[in-house]
């Protein structure tokens, strides 16, 4: 009965970081942006990126089933602009039309919308879309530290629901989820940052990028639940719901920035990106 029961507890873990993962995924700042706009005579489909290598050029696709005039790329520095926003004419390409936007260093961002006409419908506008550039993680390293940082939330939430049972055995489980916090989050993912933003860290209380600072908090929970665990469950418990509530805070939220006039890396200041206004 108590294998079976351990068995159900595993599965609902495993269910429910599954769940987490996928809204870590969907929900972040850097998942692109897909939709369409949908008008009498004119369709276009768009997957606009919101993460990119520095360096490299963004490119700008959108499938357009009907007529237009024109599509441009409006696009500008973001948060800090420059002198004026630059314009690129789109090309077509079969069904698509087709652009490119300057690549920018390693935490540098663009703002960047679409615009047109078109001989039946009017004026097009598309959404307004912040894209932040970062160097090239080893893909390995990428890996390697969701690996750890996953395991360590399907543990965490295993911990929590033994936890929860009268005769739970939840102290040989503490030692583990702490393990594979502490290397996906403390370990591995400094190296991740590096590669990514030029900083092994930019969190609490070096700076105020919301993903590294939410980390050592979730790691200094579970340390005290590791201490803790032989006098109470409550520790335990509590690391468990801190670390879904860290899951529950979108990836990449207030990172690293490039601030165009100093040429400094810094912690974002806005959630999101704002609107691009046509002029």
């Amino acid at each position: 009965m108590k294998k079976k029961v351990s068995l159900l507890l595993w599965l609902l873990a495993f269910i429910l970081t599954l769940l987490l993962a996928v809204y870590q995924r969907l929900s972040g700042p850097t998942y692109p942006l897909k939709g369409k706009d949908t008008r009498p005579g004119l369709e276009i489909k768009y997957k606009f990126f919101r993460s990119w290598t520095s360096f490299k050029p963004l490119p700008i696709r959108v499938a357009v089933s009907g007529t237009v005039d024109y599509l441009d790329v409006i696009y500008d520095r973001f948060p800090i602009p420059g002198t004026k926003e630059q314009y690129v004419t789109m090309k077509k390409n079969g069904s698509f039309y087709e652009a490119e936007l300057p690549g920018q260093p390693a935490a540098g961002k663009l703002i960047y919308r679409i615009h047109g006409t078109t001989p039946t419908s009017g004026t097009v506008f598309l959404p307004s879309v912040v894209a932040r550039f970062k160097g090239e993680v080893p893909t390995a390293l990428l890996i390697f530290h969701v690996i750890f940082m996953f395991a360590g939330l399907l543990l965490a939430l295993r911990t929590g629901l033994e936890a929860l049972r009268r005769d739970g055995r939840w102290q040989k489980l503490v030692p583990w989820t702490l393990a594979m916090t502490s290397i996906g989050g403390l370990i591995l993912g400094p190296l991740v940052q590096k590669y990514a933003f030029g900083a092994f860290w930019t969190g609490f209380p070096l700076g105020g990028d919301l993903t590294d600072s939410k980390t050592i908090f979730a790691v200094l929970f579970w340390l005290a639940a590791f201490f803790l665990r032989k006098k109470s469950r409550w520790w335990p418990l509590a690391a468990t719901v801190l670390m879904v509530v860290v899951y529950l805070i979108p990836h990449s939220m207030l990172g690293s920035e490039l601030n165009y006039q100093t040429g400094k890396i810094e912690t974002a200041k806005e959630v999101r990106g704002s609107t691009l206004k046509i002029k």
